[in-house]
């Protein structure tokens, strides 16, 4: 029987910041913390990571087993691959997409994510723009994936799991979530170095006395803390992306 459950994306070679989901605060790997929010929201069933065949990601694996958190292990460079044998070795209908460089995701607006998914019969729904870098989330059915791991032929299309999914919404039934205010100012990701600083300093000053902190939490402290907001705000949204397709179209 199919389950709803969420696919976290992470490997240790990322070109820009090696190793990230595994970097240490207060004594514990950024990804503890990711499943530890994870695992507060109540529309997710289940949490797989998915990883690499890479003897680096080995470190990943060993850690998972310490959390009794399953792994599949694919291919690298094609993540839409990697999500598709994930799901069908799982029975993971519908599939909630994570990304590693998220470690302060927040359970509350997953949750929303999927009742919005549950409620509107819709194939695809995600976090639009409006929502800070870092809180970045979505949802899918296995059909739509399916037909995109089928049709997809652009590297960047295979790299980008659901790139596919955006590019051709005269396909799939697409629902863009509603942030009701615009965050995007907000960058919580851990891409470089810069961002790994700031996300060290919010779970040093959050975490200890509220273990449980809620996205809106992090903005507010970021809001009275503008010089914090100042160290990675050079930084491009999405910028993995937009070189992707950047070396696509040179190439084409």
């Amino acid at each position: 029987m199919a389950t709803t459950g969420a696919i976290i994306q992470a490997r240790m070679t990322s070109t820009r910041l090696p190793g990230k989901v595994l970097k240490t605060v207060l004594g514990r790997p950024l990804l503890e913390y990711q499943l530890e929010r994870l695992r507060r929201a109540t529309g997710i069933n289940r949490i797989i990571v998915a990883t690499t065949t890479n003897v680096e990601d080995d470190q990943i694996v060993d850690f998972c087993a310490q959390q009794r958190v399953p792994v599949f292990r694919g291919l690298e460079q094609d993540v839409l691959d990697r999500y598709y044998q994930t799901a069908l070795r799982f029975s993971i209908d519908p599939i909630v997409r994570i990304t590693g460089d998220c470690p302060l995701i927040d359970p509350q607006i997953v949750d929303r994510l999927v009742t919005t998914f549950q409620n509107g019969a819709y194939d695809f729904v995600h976090s639009g723009p409006t929502f800070a870098e870092g809180l970045d989330c979505e949802i899918f059915t296995l059909a739509a994936l399916e037909r995109a791991w089928k049709e997809a032929i652009k590297p960047s299309e295979r790299e980008h799991a659901t790139l596919y999914l955006h590019r051709h919404s005269e396909f799939f039934r697409k629902h863009t979530l509603d942030n009701g205010s615009d965050d995007s100012r907000f960058r919580i990701t851990v891409d470089e170095p810069e961002d790994f600083e700031v996300v060290k300093i919010i779970i040093e000053a959050l975490y200890p006395r509220h273990p449980e902190f809620t996205g809106e939490d992090v903005l507010q402290y970021l809001s009275a803390h503008p010089e914090m907001m100042a160290t990675n705000s050079h930084i491009v949204r999405n910028e993995g992306l937009l070189k992707s397709l950047s070396a696509e179209k040179g190439s084409s």
